[in-house]
């Protein structure tokens, strides 16, 4: 009796799945973190809700739930000119499958620059310097590279934007709207140092780097915040491959190719 109990208990750190009584290969009760998913939460939850859960394993005060449904809402659709939204577009545009066009995204947007690896960095970044500025001026005057052996070197500071010119109006925005809603203290203080951070760094701060200090304020560590980072972006995405598979390759926004030596044009 004691070994059957067991068979129909399935358990982790994060989830806890009990059986139904005539079938053990179906679920009865699912408990996250200790909440009953289907009984307690589902209709009084949010999505962020069950986001924290899961990667917290604690249930979100009113403040850190109101900070990361922002954050969902800015890093929902990074629009058509980020790379890995216009790797899904390109899959949507040849007919790719629903999980195509989303690999497309999740491979391009786990990169360095604007990517998920970015945000674990600036994450990692956090973690060194916390709030110390000479200790930040150290770090974006000789950035530390990623261990992982099949990365390259960055490029440059990771939270910061490698093209950039000036400070871009979302990423002005979505700082002083997050460091106005977030219980911790590394967005305020990343908007009140912006100017002397970005002139160590030679360059202005990107969406990354809000994302990183939001991240840090909900208390995420470097690799939660680069699975949460490829995990929130995907929606905008999604849609976008969706519009771009019905327009067709005929109708993609960007980018024209003018031949010169254009075969057809020389046969007109």
């Amino acid at each position: 009796m004691q070994d059957s109990a067991k068979r129909q208990t399935i358990s982790t750190r994060i989830w806890q799945e009990e059986a139904e009584a005539d079938n053990s290969f179906a679920t009865r009760a699912a408990y996250c973190h200790g909440y009953d998913v289907f009984s307690d939460m589902l209709g009084r939850a949010r999505w962020v809700d069950m986001l924290f859960l899961l990667f917290r394993g604690e249930a979100p005060t009113p403040e850190q739930a109101a900070l990361l449904e922002a954050l969902a809402v800015a890093l929902a659709n990074p629009g058509p000119r980020d790379p890995a939204v216009h790797a899904a577009m390109c899959a949507g545009t040849s007919g790719a499958t629903a999980a195509a066009s989303l690999m497309a995204a999740l491979a391009v947007g786990a990169g360095q620059v604007t990517g998920a690896r970015e945000v674990m960095l600036a994450v990692r970044t956090w973690e060194s310097c916390g709030r110390d500025l000479d200790s930040w001026r150290h770090l974006l005057r000789t950035p530390a590279q990623d261990v992982a052996g099949i990365w390259p070197d960055s490029e440059h500071p990771a939270g910061f934007d490698l093209h950039g010119t000036t400070t871009t109006t979302p990423v002005r925005q979505a700082l002083s709207c997050l460091a106005r809603l977030s219980p911790g203290p590394c967005l305020r203080w990343l908007e009140e140092h912006r100017a002397a951070l970005e002139d160590m760094a030679t360059m202005p701060l990107a969406m990354t780097g809000v994302a990183a200090a939001a991240f840090v304020d909900l208390g995420m560590t470097h690799a939660q915040a680069e699975m949460l980072h490829l995990l929130m972006r995907l929606p905008g995405a999604a849609a976008h491959a969706l519009e771009q598979r019905e327009k067709g390759h005929r109708s993609f926004p960007f980018f024209e190719l003018d031949l010169l030596n254009d075969p057809a044009r020389e046969a007109a």
